[in-house]
């Protein structure tokens, strides 16, 4: 696009815009939320008062319920793994292993099959 182009359209963008904004400007619902917020901030300087005094003012339970997660929100540890102890009837070898992903352990659930393996765990 060239850049006379560009500057059309820019300059088209920002006429919406300004039109957009004087309707907005003559909107009764918007000058009444604007004169709220302006009495509020007035008043919450007034009382040296700030917006989470105001929020606990007006609903006590979530100011309270929001402090009280803030402490339980705390990092969970896991479980340490049991290490499990294989012994293979036909050789006797013994694998000790605290996840699944042993080389050896692997090799014999491909051979003797997963539920089979699972029968050689030491108590």
């Amino acid at each position: 696009m060239s850049r006379l182009a560009e500057f059309r359209a820019a300059e088209k963008a920002l006429q919406e815009q300004l039109a957009q904004l004087e309707v907005m400007k003559n909107d009764a619902g918007l000058k009444r939320e604007i004169e709220f917020e302006q009495k509020l901030l007035g008043l919450m300087k007034e009382y040296d008062k700030s917006l989470r005094d105001i929020i606990a003012l007006l609903d006590p339970a979530k100011s309270s319920s929001s402090r009280a997660a803030a402490p339980a929100a705390a990092p969970k540890t896991r479980r340490a793994r049991v290490v499990k102890v294989y012994e293979n009837p036909h050789s006797g070898e013994l694998i000790e292993t605290k996840g699944g992903n042993h080389r050896g352990l692997r090799a014999w659930k491909d051979q003797y099959g997963a539920d089979t393996v699972e029968g050689w765990v030491r108590r």
